[in-house]
């Protein structure tokens, strides 16, 4: 388990049960689940890995022109993690709520009208049966999708 995104505006008794969970993750090897930090401003997690890139500094500070997907991604909050597969969305909403929009940008889809607290191992089950059944297309259109 791990934070993904700025911990600032979280409020103190909330990071210290999110870094207990993390900790107590640690014994665990059964895959990488990970948890929105501060989604409140649009882009924020975009913007902050191309000021990274040409931060003042580095070996060689990015000019527009040698930015790359590869160099943002290296600098998102999740850099060194895979690109989620699958995002499982809670309380029926059908939004993406600023939520890892560069790394999901070929994710599967899971909509629940459940809300999180209730979210159970169960539902967790139904959501991997219903990915496993999907036709994965990295963002290309399926034979004959559209006529």
């Amino acid at each position: 388990m791990s934070v993904i995104g700025r911990r600032d505006g979280i409020p103190d008794p909330v990071l210290q049960e999110m870094d207990k969970t993390i900790e107590l993750s640690k014994q665990e090897n059964s895959g990488h689940r990970g948890s929105a930090g501060d989604q409140l401003r649009r882009s924020a997690e975009l913007l902050d890995a191309v000021r990274r890139a040409g931060e003042p500094g580095r070996p060689r500070r990015a000019s527009p022109e040698d930015l790359s997907e590869e160099m943002i991604s290296q600098r998102l909050y999740t850099a060194g993690m895979e690109d989620p597969d699958l995002l499982i969305r809670t309380a029926g909403e059908m939004r993406i709520s600023n939520f890892l929009l560069w790394q999901i940008s070929y994710a599967e889809l899971w909509v629940t009208d459940r809300c999180w607290p209730e979210f159970r191992e169960p539902d967790l089950h139904q959501a991997i049966r219903d990915f496993a059944g999907r036709q994965r297309r990295f963002g290309g259109l399926a034979p004959a999708a559209c006529p």
